[in-house]
């Protein structure tokens, strides 16, 4: 009987152990225990640390006293937001494979679930912290060769290598940004360059016809360009200057008819020379052609001024002649004067007063002519009238007496 009373005992005993091992969450340490969680405390299942499953002694003995606590058993409901669960991770150093406390329960490297929006690059260890820092590295590459690329391409200005043909898409815009920043860099160090090449370019063109490329520039297909246009900018320009001073020189010769060819084989300084030499014979004739037609306001018939150049002369004679209105001040004076009209000079005339006073007094003339003969003749009437009349008296008179 007591026999069997002794083995109902350690049946209820195996159960009782049994079930308060497994009345609680929470995985062992390496002794086979571990810290009670507060909610088990809560229900009464577990007062601090404790082992289960027989953990905690090699042999059969009584276990040793338990341990002080070290640690706290966390669960995700002890958080209060998901910032706090993911300091607390970091803060213990876990990952997918090492979560000691099962807050990553599906093993994906994220504890607790957060929500869909949340950053999950702040969790470390998670796959997109591990991918974002490996896109930061791809990208801090692409940029490196980016730029290495875009500068040179920059100091020839060509950019046909702004894309990189491989590569991560991190590293393909880490690529682009860098091309841009040293293309960007190359060509303002090119442009200072060139312009040092044009700027010597030009000074040499200023001395001299023949060009010489220093050293300094042939190592660069855009400085050599950049050399040469300074040089035929000043090229140009003095020779712009030279054509200006031989038409200037002609000009000035033209005015005086004294054609005097400056001693030069270059045809476009000839042809400037000429240029002006024409404009200023142009010039000459003008002035003499005018003075000759302002001249035949004053004078009744020609009269040459005292000039030996003959064809200055030609050319006073020439304006002289071309004045229109002297003759339209001569019809009109001498039609005002022979019609007996005071004499009354339009303003447009008054140029020509010596002309219009003239003719006036020539046509004026003619009217007084006629107005004299006019009268002798109708005084000759009268006196032929009454002699006439004496002789009719004359021959009645003899009549009567007979």
């Amino acid at each position: 009987m007591l026999k069997y009373l002794l083995g109902f005992l350690l049946f209820l005993s195996i159960i009782f152990i049994t079930d308060y091992a497994e009345a609680h969450s929470g995985r062992t340490d390496s002794n086979g225990g571990h810290n009670c969680s507060e909610k088990s405390i809560a229900k009464g299942l577990c007062t601090g640390y404790h082992y289960h499953n027989g953990g905690g002694s090699s042999g059969g003995s009584t276990p040793a006293p338990a341990p002080a606590p070290v640690r706290t058993d966390k669960n995700c409901s002890d958080f209060s937001s998901f910032d706090e669960v993911v300091e607390y991770w970091n803060a213990k150093g876990y990952s997918a494979s090492y979560d000691p406390e099962d807050l990553d329960r599906d093993g994906d490297g994220i504890p607790c679930e957060p929500p869909s929006s949340y950053d999950r690059t702040k969790v470390n260890n998670s796959p997109e912290q591990i991918q974002y820092k490996q896109d930061q590295i791809d990208k801090a590459n692409g940029e490196e060769k980016g730029y290495e690329q875009g500068f040179k391409d920059g100091l020839n200005e060509s950019n046909t290598n702004s894309a990189a043909a491989s590569g991560s898409n991190a590293y393909k815009k880490g690529y682009s940004a860098g091309y841009t920043k040293g293309y960007q860099e190359g060509k303002k160090e090119v442009e200072a360059e060139k312009k040092k090449a044009y700027d010597a370019g030009y000074a040499l063109g200023q001395k001299q016809d023949d060009i010489q490329i220093p050293g300094a520039f042939t190592h660069s297909a855009l400085l050599i360009k950049s050399f040469e246009e300074g040089f035929q900018e000043a090229w140009n320009e003095r020779r712009e200057a030279k054509k200006a001073e031989m038409y200037n020189q002609g000009l000035t010769d033209g005015k005086k008819d004294n054609y005097s060819l400056p001693d030069t084989k270059e045809k476009d300084f000839i042809q400037e020379y000429e240029k002006g030499y024409e404009e200023g014979q142009n010039e000459l004739k003008d002035e003499f052609f005018y003075r000759g037609y302002h001249d035949a306001f004053k004078m009744l018939e020609y009269q040459k001024p005292s000039l030996s150049n003959e064809k200055l002369l030609a050319w006073h004679k020439e304006g002289f002649e071309s004045n229109d209105v002297v003759f339209e001040i001569k019809d009109f004076a001498f039609t005002l004067g022979k019609e007996g009209n005071q004499k009354s000079m339009p303003s447009k005339f008054n140029e020509g007063e010596i002309i219009f006073n003239h003719y006036y007094d020539l046509g004026f003339q003619e009217y007084e002519d006629y107005v004299r003969k006019s009268t002798n003749a109708a005084a000759g009437g009268v006196v032929a009238i009454g002699l006439a009349w004496l002789g009719r008296r004359v021959y009645v008179a003899k009549k009567m007496i007979s």
